[in-house]
């Protein structure tokens, strides 16, 4: 039987016409049609969509928003999502731009604005969108796809045809904020970026149609295009396929043409019809990119120049002290609420209480705040000693469990290690942590519970309880029950580094961690460490070493760590070794494993003798593929190599 399509060009002209209009109106701010004539057109569309029971891919009707979710589903990225390193001066901004010169003389640089929105990452599939998320931690984020495929200027389907992450900044204009509060004053904004993370962290995705937010796209995170081999020519893609791009786009060779450009474009920032915060500086060149590497934050071959901190003031309302894992109390500054780099202020640190005495702070009086790299403001001093105003009390007593407090410097602690129930949340928590143990479903809330209703005083006690406990608490359903004990059994595994991070030791971070996971090899070799053997090591100094051999000194910390062992968790370092079952074989891991973490894949690998890699080529061995795996096994399937699922990893380890 033929069907009669000849309605179906005046659907796509309508839909590709009335694309065209939505963003000369909310994107360039420069309608050509009045909204008569939009609308028309729209219930035109409308009514042939619903005649023919057809609704193309780009069609504008899709953008009204859906139904309301029920929740965020989680999802991890193909690729790490990775932040970005700052500079706050030109002379950090030289002495970077020379460190790249030096050793690659020839790599030239791209100059972008820092747009100040929500990070967000686009999946692409035989031209269709098929997923939008959140950036998140860089691993895990939040589906978000409704509410993206509100955003009028981002297109719903392109040409390319080809499967790849992109990522962008999800924002709001200044003109479609004065809009949204001149048509909804009962639901005002008060900026733009929180108009923005707001719209797209709503669970009504309607919420987020009526706030007209932009998209702007810079960055390929997984996936490769073909001719595609530098920042130039992605953003040519992106222009070709119907995004969006940086509103600045200027290539430079040399630090003094970068800095004229971002002395030229500070000047711009306060006419610009959305915020910025910042110029991005990267090496054009993807290959050489690779060549540069990465940090474990951040790419070394990009960074953000960060303009001056907005300076306002406002009125010190109240103190409020925190006690933390280590038993540090820090004073938090309540503020009255003042709008400040484009966010309602409310709270700011003060650091220290020698902070608060060099500062001459108190209570009622005027005080300056700055807000620099979207972190929690800072309080630098006092502007005015209001009339009135008192001077901050320290506390005495812990707020936590009443101990008496003490003294270390500068800095307040509570004494109470065992019996202060601050301390004891804040260290399981940080045990369960991603980068840590990674207990699934272990927030402070749950944590809260367990230590007050059942007891848990050590994140060793986390393997004790039953079923039975657990039903005590709120929110401990059946499924979340069953994902917390699969996620302890998993902690059995876990990397030596990951485990001396969730011990907590104070000035230990993740790589400090992976340091001394390398040069000692397990705990109990760790724990006899002197501070000469730490110390030897790079980035260990002196307070960092003090801090190790005084948590192994404690006999509260020796506690955990034999209970844990009795619960069979004593990991130990699995060394690089040139010996095994994969000597000489060559692997890439790509997709989302289940029953491994990357890093614990790769340390399996790695201790039998085997190699990981980034890329796929035509020396790579085997490719670990996991779900939602893209181009990589696409690469690999077309060379003809061997490819391994988890089921095969595990029989082939074990």
């Amino acid at each position: 039987m033929t069907h009669d399509s000849s309605w179906l060009p005046e659907m796509k002209e309508a839909v590709k016409t009335l694309n065209r209009w939505a963003k000369e109106y909310y994107e360039n701010d420069a309608p050509s049609v009045s909204d008569a004539t939009y609308d028309a057109l729209y219930d035109r569309l409308v009514d042939m969509e619903k005649r023919y029971g057809t609704v193309l891919p780009d069609s504008p009707t899709k953008r009204v928003g859906g139904e309301p979710l029920k929740g965020f589903e989680k999802y991890t990225h193909a690729k790490r999502l990775y932040s970005m390193d700052k500079v706050q001066s030109f002379g950090e901004l030289k002495d970077w731009i020379g460190k790249i010169k030096a050793e690659y003389r020839d790599a030239d640089f791209t100059v972008e604005y820092k747009y100040d929105g929500l990070n967000i990452s686009l999946s692409y599939d035989d031209g269709e969108l098929i997923r939008a998320v959140t950036r998140g931690n860089g691993i895990i984020g939040e589906i978000v796809t409704e509410q993206i495929k509100t955003v009028r200027n981002l297109p719903l389907s392109i040409p390319y045809k080809g499967r790849i992450d992109i990522q962008g900044e999800g924002y709001m204009r200044l003109s479609a904020l004065r809009r949204f509060n001149e048509r909804y004053p009962e639901e005002a904004l008060k900026n733009a970026r929180n108009g923005a993370a707001g719209a797209i962290r709503n669970l009504d995705p309607s919420v987020t149609a009526k706030r007209n937010l932009s998209m702007v796209l810079y960055s390929l995170n997984y996936g490769s295009i073909p001719d595609v081999d530098s920042q130039t020519e992605l953003v040519s893609f992106f222009e070709s396929n119907g995004f969006s791009v940086n509103e600045l786009f200027e290539r430079a060779e040399t630090y003094e043409e970068i800095k004229a450009i971002i002395e030229m474009e500070a000047e711009k920032r306060p006419s610009l019809d959305y915020l910025i915060d910042g110029i991005v500086i990267k090496v054009d060149d993807f290959t050489l990119r690779e060549e540069i590497g990465y940090t474990e934050k951040f790419p070394k071959w990009a960074v953000a120049f960060k303009f001056e901190a907005e300076e306002v003031t406002t009125r010190l309302l109240a103190v409020e002290w925190n006690v933390g894992r280590t038993g540090k109390i820090t004073p938090l500054a309540h503020l009255a609420p003042v709008e400040l780099c484009g966010a309602t202020i409310k709270r700011a640190t003060l650091n220290n209480i020698g902070d608060i005495e060099r500062k001459g702070i108190k209570i009622g009086s005027d005080v300056y705040i700055r807000r620099s790299n979207d972190v929690i403001p800072e309080i630098l001093g006092i502007a005015e000693d209001v009339s009135g105003s008192r001077d901050i009390v320290i506390p005495e007593k812990c707020p936590s469990c009443g101990a008496d407090t003490v003294f270390c410097g500068a800095h307040l602690f509570c004494p109470n290690e065992t019996g202060c129930r601050a301390q004891i949340i804040g260290r399981i928590v940080h045990f369960c942590g991603r980068d840590a143990c990674n207990v699934d479903g272990i927030s402070e809330k749950t944590v809260s519970q367990m230590v007050d209703k059942l007891g848990v005083a050590r994140a060793s006690d986390l393997w004790d309880l039953t079923r039975e406990r657990l039903a005590e608490l709120d929110g401990f359903k059946e499924k979340k029950t069953e994902n917390f004990f699969a996620a302890l059994e998993k902690v059995r595994d876990i990397p030596l580094a990951n485990f001396i991070f969730a011990l907590g030791i104070d000035n230990v971070g993740l790589k400090t961690a992976k340091d001394l996971a390398e040069v000692f090899g397990s705990v109990e070799a760790l724990s006899r460490a002197t501070a000469e053997e730490l110390t030897a090591i790079e980035d260990v100094g002196d307070a960092v070493a003090r801090s190790i051999t005084e948590f192994f000194s404690d006999e509260e910390n020796e506690t955990l760590i034999c209970k844990l062992k009795e619960k069979g968790i004593d990991p130990v370092f699995s060394q690089k070794t040139s010996e095994g079952k994969f000597k000489g074989m060559k692997f890439v891991l790509t997709g989302a494993l289940e029953n491994y973490t990357r890093s614990q894949a790769s340390a399996i690998i790695e201790s039998l003798g085997g190699e990981t890699s980034s890329s796929v080529s035509k020396n790579t061995d085997v490719v670990l593929a996991g779900a939602d795996a893209g181009s990589k096994l696409q690469k690999a399937e077309k060379l003809g190599l061997e490819i391994w699922d988890e089921v095969r990893f595990r029989r082939e380890t074990e």
